[in-house]
């Protein structure tokens, strides 16, 4: 089967960058040189993955749907080295992914990432990060505005908070529906992740870190004070130099490292709670 072929798997968020215009942006964003090791996440019909490949000469792509490997393989042989790993990405170890090749420094990251499982897919290579020297990802548009929200913003979220503290998060193009076919119902854009050298957050304890903001913004309305209530008091919450008075969403992303790693030299874990990103 060919790629003109594929019939579109909405099960799998399936929407296929189809503009030129878009995909030449995207590849002057990302800016190869040679002896960089690139992992496109998602290559779909190929329209950033050929381009992308005429451009650097070798490229690795990771991509789930195994009526697209074949067809990739073979049209993708004609315009470099191009390298399948037919997985699931969250199954894929990106610390890992890069030992063994011929590389210069970090693997970098690009892909228009399937809307349904984006924000897993971010955390999962949030956790690979020292493996990882940027990311170029096309999403939603709402998520990327989530992404580099400031503390006091209505889209200042938990996501916000994660990925900031790990990474720098900037917005670079926004891209409309007809770029995509079938065309999504909403906007997208394209992001640029940077991950923060290692020790410049300071977060003492990932898993800890992420359960303290869980907990914050598990009851947005509510205060501090109340919100981490099963966490700790007030008192811990003004040592770490943050008002007990004030929401999570006012809360800078160093306030809540500080907060958390307070909490782990204290001894103290925070429950596991359900929270909205």
């Amino acid at each position: 089967m060919s790629l003109d072929a594929h019939r579109h798997k909405k099960q799998l968020g399936q929407h296929f960058l189809s503009s030129p215009g878009v995909v030449e942006k995207i590849i002057r964003a990302v800016n190869p040189k040679p002896g960089e090791f690139i992992v496109e996440i998602g290559p779909g019909g190929g329209a950033l993955t050929f381009p992308l490949l005429r451009a650097h000469g070798e490229l690795t792509v990771i991509e789930f749907d195994r009526d697209l490997v074949e067809p990739l393989a073979i049209e993708g042989g004609q315009h470099g080295r191009l390298s399948i790993i037919h997985r699931d990405v969250l199954q894929v170890d990106f610390g890992k992914l890069g030992r063994g090749h011929d590389v210069e420094g970090p693997l970098r990251l690009v892909g228009n990432l399937p809307y349904n499982i984006s924000t897993p897919i971010l955390f999962h290579v949030m956790e690979h990060a020292e493996a990882v020297r940027d990311m170029h990802f096309m999403l939603q548009k709402e998520v990327v505005d989530r992404m580099a929200a400031e503390p006091g913003s209505k889209t200042y979220g938990r996501l916000s908070v994660m990925l900031q503290a790990v990474c720098r998060v900037t917005p670079l193009f926004d891209v409309p529906p007809g770029a995509f076919t079938p065309p999504p119902k909403v906007d997208s854009a394209v992001v640029r992740l940077v991950p923060r050298p290692l020790g410049e957050a300071g977060v003492k304890d990932p898993a800890h870190f992420a359960r303290t903001v869980a907990a914050a913004f598990s009851q947005r309305r509510k205060t501090l004070r109340n919100a981490l209530s099963t966490v700790c008091g007030a008192e811990a919450i003004a040592a770490a130099g943050i008002d007990p008075g004030a929401r999570a969403e006012q809360v800078a992303v160093e306030s809540y490292v500080k907060l958390s790693n307070q909490l782990v030299d204290s001894g103290v874990q925070p429950p596991e709670v359900d929270a909205p990103l």
